[in-house]
């Protein structure tokens, strides 16, 4: 699906990206829009060229071919630009665990050149935000995984980015430090800042995304919003349950007009409920790449590691 946005309308414009490691294509001509103040969900299995997407587009991994544009700032002719607007959160946490967490941040202020009582303005809004006030001067090594993640992130907003990239930030994570973090990216895009999340959890891109695209094997095999991409899926059925205890399953095509036909058949006195059941993005990405969000890892999932531990290493 194509969308047609004015250019200062757009964080993130990819087109034609490609990057190999040796003769495997982990990206193949990939075209990507993102306009701003949205939230941009990239799913795919393990080695479909997530987080080398994230690693190009944020100037940590140079790609063959294609052109990349963050914030207008293309990032193989103008990286430092580029670097002035994002944030970003890796997979694995980037924080220094022999530090405390509000050292954490008083350093990437100083990264961040922020004057010193500025920076250390920001950082006590970012510790009372992200509920680490109490935990601000206990080494980071002492602290949770969740606390990690929160703190991580806490780090990646700093700088006050336009456009933050999160390649897997809640990898590992429990459901309500999943929900925190979902909460803060809400926060974030309310107040126009462009998120690029990359995922494997279905629910997360349900519930955070403005538009998902799916990525398999370095190019996107379809794009749009988690309902339209829903909609791409046969299996939608009306569930009827009779006071008596029984129950049917009827295939439905989602249209109002199927299902005002399946009504006037319905007898009310003996239905004691109705639900729609309609795909989910599991389902969607199933049949559109063969196999589930958490592939096992092949030969482009190894390749796409090493690009990565090559990037990481820069």
């Amino acid at each position: 699906m194509t969308t047609t946005t004015h250019p200062s309308e757009v964080a993130i414009q990819i087109l034609g990206l490609t990057k190999s490691y040796g003769d495997t294509a982990v990206l193949d001509g990939l075209d990507l829009t993102v306009p701003t103040g949205t939230v941009y969900a990239l799913l795919g299995p393990n080695g479909a060229g997530k987080t080398t997407t994230v690693n190009i587009c944020s100037t940590l991994l140079s790609a063959d071919h294609g052109e990349v544009r963050i914030g207008g700032h293309d990032v193989r002719e103008d990286p430092d630009r580029v670097r002035t607007v994002i944030g970003v959160t890796g997979q694995f946490s980037a924080v220094d665990e022999l530090l405390t967490g509000r050292e954490n941040l008083l350093l990437m202020a100083d990264l961040q050149h922020l004057r010193r009582a500025q920076g250390r303005d920001v950082v006590e809004d970012l510790l009372a935000r992200f509920d680490l006030v109490e935990a601000a001067d206990r080494r980071v090594a002492t602290y949770s995984g969740g606390m990690k993640r929160r703190l991580d992130l806490a780090m990646t907003l700093v700088g006050s980015p336009r456009v933050i990239f999160l390649d897997e930030p809640t990898t590992g994570l429990d459901p309500r430090s999943r929900r925190e973090l979902w909460a803060v990216v809400r926060e974030q895009v309310a107040a126009g800042v462009t998120v690029l999340l990359t995922t494997q959890y279905l629910e997360e891109a349900d519930q955070l995304a403005d538009r998902v695209g799916v990525l398999d094997g370095g190019r996107l095999v379809a794009e749009g919003t988690p309902a339209e991409l829903k909609r791409q899926v046969p299996g939608a059925a009306l569930e009827v349950q009779y006071v008596d205890g029984r129950a049917d399953r009827v295939p439905y095509d989602g249209s109002v007009a199927a299902l005002r036909g399946m009504l006037a058949d319905l007898d009310d006195d003996a239905v004691a409920d109705l639900t729609v059941l309609t795909p989910d993005l599991d389902d969607v990405f199933l049949a559109l790449t063969g196999h589930r969000g958490r592939a096992t890892i092949g030969t482009a999932a190894r390749a796409e590691s090493d690009i990565d531990e090559k990037a990481g290493a820069r």
